[in-house]
């Protein structure tokens, strides 16, 4: 039996701001909230939920993992203008201007990407 993947544990120090945001961000809820970790997911029984807990450094470099979002629709320019409205910064990590992602920070400046619309993992 294979393992699966539970959470995607992202380290914070305001672990409730985080989780609300990235809540919005993804259209998900709060499932769970305790001193030392809080849980998001689109509900208790999904497959996986992305799992904040405390850490006491700040980030320092680039991330080692980061998410890759697509928007469901085909207007990714609007759900960026969203996700910036929330409170992501866009970081500039090189970019040619030409790719079709674009990297954005939360608000602790934990990198992830909006990426083209797609309807499979590959294609």
């Amino acid at each position: 039996m294979p393992l699966s993947l539970h959470h995607i544990v992202i380290d914070a120090h305001d672990l409730p701001a985080l989780a609300r945001f990235w809540s919005q961000v993804l259209d998900w809820r709060i499932l769970s909230e305790r001193p030392r970790e809080v849980v998001i997911g689109p509900s208790e029984t999904a497959p996986v939920g992305i799992c904040f807990m405390p850490v006491p450094d700040r980030k320092t470099t680039k991330n080692r993992l980061h998410l890759d979002l697509t928007p469901s629709a085909e207007d990714r320019e609007a759900e960026i203008a969203r996700v910036l409205a929330l409170g992501a910064t866009r970081v500039d990590m090189g970019q040619s201007g030409t790719e079709s992602w674009t990297v954005l920070a939360d608000p602790e400046g934990n990198e992830f990407c909006v990426i083209r619309a797609k309807t499979t993992l590959i294609a």
